[in-house]
């Protein structure tokens, strides 16, 4: 690939530089390479929620069981996102993306060759694989951090000017791949089981790190910051603070993961981190176990769970792309707020008596999902705005790790009031109020510094 080479000669005095420009076609390539990664990544991860009422039969799990392997599995899917960020910070962009979705194809593939006669070994062993998982669960982190970066560079004005909106496109890939691992499932979970299911989502992934590999472009704000990391640690700190200076940015040495603490960064860090936590009680039960809430809150049955996922994920699709939209007119904060309010007070009407009918549900479901996980769009990018390109993987990996926090303690309030009252209240008063707590905690967070949201603004 031909391309301007970012210039990283020692600049003149007062010396301005701009970035190399990412032209129209290596943006469309970027944007849809991160799109196919994200869903396959999420195919992978979403597989396990779709196909845990089947894996429980296969593994002869109580349904307590089960939900317990979950919860474990993410503690372990915690581990992994919490490295996975510092990492991409050194890796680069274009190499987390390769090492993201590579871990899917490995953790597909040894997810269905796990035997199930090995009683509580099996469990521990699928425990640990899955927890891999975290690396596909990390690809959106990488998707965030990659894209601000590019459409910050971007030839292409519509981007350029409206990358909330384009970006959503993007992180819609979860739905998609809910909607994948449903519809799959649907067709041939009965014929071929569910370890084919798992083989299935291996063999694109395997393809993706290829594809990237050959055709995907690192970001010049990266390659600067490879640079002045490179400038440091050879002893030539003025070299590398007047060499970013001639790209109108700052330089600072500090760790990434330090950085996040920085007054700048702190309180974001942590109302963010917070909101993640809480918005994840309805994430797991809604989006990742909505097969066994359909089939154990509303006795729908799982034939009928699998196609009405299918519609229901079709639904949230756009709610990626209305949020995206939205962000870029009224404020991705203002957007996120709103949205998940609404979805839990959505999924609060479909736990109720009111909704009876598939009709109902699907429609009570599907707009609960569309304000759930539509919200996510402006999430992520706003999330990536916050901080500089030095820590930028590490705040949006940190911030998305806290999901598996979420998970976690969602998913032992969500085994401890379903054993009690039923997956039906237990989806109500875990999942949906803490749908609605995380969108009112979102309004104590501040806009992104305001230069961190310019072109070229940050390293």
């Amino acid at each position: 690939m031909s391309v301007e080479p970012l210039d990283l000669t020692a600049p003149a005095v007062d010396e301005k530089r701009r970035f190399p420009a990412f032209s129209r076609k290596s943006t469309r390539t970027a944007t849809v390479l991160a799109l196919i990664a994200w869903t396959i990544a999420v195919f992978d991860y979403g597989l396990f929620g779709t196909l845990l009422p089947a894996m429980q039969e296969s593994f002869g799990w109580t349904a307590s069981e089960a939900y317990q392997i979950n919860t474990w599995i993410a503690v372990g899917t915690a581990i992994v996102c919490f490295g996975i960020g510092p990492i991409i910070d050194r890796l680069g962009r274009r190499r987390g993306m390769m090492t993201t979705i590579g871990g899917t194809a490995i953790i597909s593939t040894l997810t269905a060759l796990i035997p199930a006669a090995l009683g509580a070994v099996s469990g521990v062993i699928l425990t640990v694989i899955r927890s891999f998982g975290g690396l596909g669960f990390s690809e959106q982190a990488v998707n965030a951090t990659y894209m601000n970066e590019v459409y910050q560079v971007t030839e292409d004005e519509k981007r350029r000017k409206r990358p909330g909106f384009y970006y959503s496109f993007i992180q819609g890939g979860w739905p998609l791949g809910f909607l994948l691992s449903s519809a799959l499932a649907f067709v041939f979970l009965d014929s071929l089981g569910w370890r084919a299911l798992y083989v299935m989502a291996a063999v694109p992934a395997a393809i993706v790190v290829w594809v990237i590999w050959r055709k995907l472009r690192e970001t010049p704000q990266f390659e600067l910051h490879q640079k002045l990391t490179e400038l440091e640690k050879g002893g030539r700190a003025t070299d590398a603070h007047a060499l970013a200076a001639s790209y109108g940015v700052e330089h600072s040495s500090a760790s990434p993961l330090k950085r996040l603490w920085e007054p700048a960064f702190r309180r974001n860090t942590i109302v963010l981190s917070l909101a993640w936590i809480l918005n994840f009680f309805g994430i797991a039960i809604f989006s990742v176990l909505g097969s066994s809430v359909l089939k154990n809150a509303k006795d729908v049955s799982l034939s009928s769970a699998f196609w009405m996922l299918i519609v229901i994920n079709a639904i949230g699709y756009f709610g990626y792309v209305f949020h995206g939209w939205l962000g870029d007119r009224i404020g991705r904060k203002r957007t996120i707020i709103i949205g998940w309010i609404i979805s839990g007070l959505c999924f609060a009407l479909m736990l109720s008596p009111a909704a009876s009918t598939s009709f109902v549900i699907i429609l009570t479901y599907g707009a609960g999902l569309f304000f759930l996980v539509g919200p996510y769009a402006a999430i992520q990018y706003f999330m990536a705005e916050c901080y500089p390109v030095s820590c930028r993987a590490t705040g949006t990996s940190f911030i998305g790790a806290m999901s598996q926090p979420g998970t976690i303690i969602g998913g032992a309030l969500f085994t401890a009031v379903a054993a009690g009252s039923g997956t039906g209240a237990a989806a109500l008063w875990v999942g949906a109020l803490g749908t609605v707590v995380s969108g009112v905690l979102m309004i104590a967070a501040k806009p992104p510094v305001a230069a961190l949201r310019e072109d070229h603004a940050d390293v």
